[in-house]
């Protein structure tokens, strides 16, 4: 076999120090797939401090943290009807590192106004963990002590009646919107940033009812408020006296599933990483007991059923919003 020649020999060392080299021109993010995480993870709550969801976010990041080994930050990014988590996700690095809580309203809110980012494309939904239970709840002195005398109250008493809610198109404020097309009645919605603002404002009786997650729990417990009904498919476990709305009389069903999101392209080996230590925390005795008292169930969906779930949802808050009457202007 003939020996190379020396322009040879030069061209193979070449070669070989070019396929060294190129890591080098990769962006950093990409080099530390293979590591990760090796940083903390960035997890958004989008509302504000104090609240149930964001009481609940921080017990699963500190749970996943354990399985990561490297811290989950919880930063609230309150207001938006709870979707600045996914506005975030529109132009954030598909590195793992800034991840997000998926509210259901990320699904509806882009029919109803202009977004910057579409929840089916801009996302990766890595995992569900749970869903909200909502009640409707009225201030002890109300005159009403159920739904039906508060639905004959606000029609002996058309706009007069107010109700608060976490925001101009979350799941709370449609699930009332419906109930109110249903009954044939007017409420005034206030909308409030999140569930910590809205139990202030009807505690404080600013407003004497209000549409919300079961963080209303432990004031109703103690009197100082009164659960109307709950809006899930079935009664809630906490308080197995209270009707649903649609025992009540009228045929509304609210249930929302929620979990974690991250950039889209987020790759395979990350995205499966995060996942696994998210799912894992459904197994924390913390969590559970949190989630118990909070009467919120587990709903697991692993990446590909979710993704399938985020794709039907979309295209199913669509018709509610045009049923109801609030699709965006063209």
């Amino acid at each position: 076999m003939s020996q190379p020649t020396r322009r040879q020999t030069l061209q193979g060392l070449a070669g070989i120090l070019a396929s060294a080299a190129a890591p080098a021109l990769l962006p950093s993010w990409v080099l530390a797939q293979d590591r990760f995480p090796n940083k903390p993870i960035t997890l958004i709550a989008p509302w504000p401090a104090g609240g149930a969801s964001d009481a609940i976010m921080r017990a699963f990041g500190e749970s996943a943290s354990h399985s990561l080994g490297v811290s989950v930050v919880v930063e609230n990014r309150p207001g938006a009807g709870g979707t600045l988590g996914a506005t975030a996700m529109v132009n954030a690095r598909p590195d793992g590192y800034l991840i997000t809580q998926l509210p259901l309203g990320i699904y509806r809110l882009p029919h109803m106004q202009k977004m910057p980012f579409d929840p089916v494309k801009d996302i990766t939904h890595v995992v569900c963990l749970t869903g909200y239970t909502f009640g409707l709840v009225a201030t002890a002195d109300a005159p009403f002590k159920t739904l039906k005398e508060m639905v004959a109250y606000a029609r002996a008493n058309p706009g007069k009646l107010e109700y608060g809610s976490t925001g101009i198109g979350t799941t709370p404020h449609l699930a009332v919107e419906e109930f109110c097309q249903k009954a044939g009645i007017e409420l005034n919605h206030i909308p409030y940033k999140g569930s910590a603002e809205l139990m202030q404002a009807i505690l404080g009786g600013h407003i004497r009812v209000m549409s919300g997650t079961t963080e209303f729990a432990p004031a109703v417990r103690e009197g100082k408020l009164r659960l109307l009904a709950t809006l899930g498919q079935k009664r809630t476990k906490g308080f197995p006296d209270v009707p649903t709305v649609k025992e009540s009389g009228w045929d509304t069903i609210t249930e929302s599933p929620f979990g974690i999101g991250a950039p889209k392209n987020l790759d395979a080996q990350t995205t499966r990483i995060l996942h696994d230590a998210f799912k894992k925390t459904l197994d924390d005795p913390k969590v559970l007991d949190l989630l118990e008292r909070l009467y919120q169930p587990i709903i697991y969906m692993n990446t590909e059923d979710y993704t399938r779930y985020a794709v039907r949802t979309f295209e199913a808050e669509r018709a509610t919003i045009e049923r109801l009457g609030l699709s965006k202007k063209a």
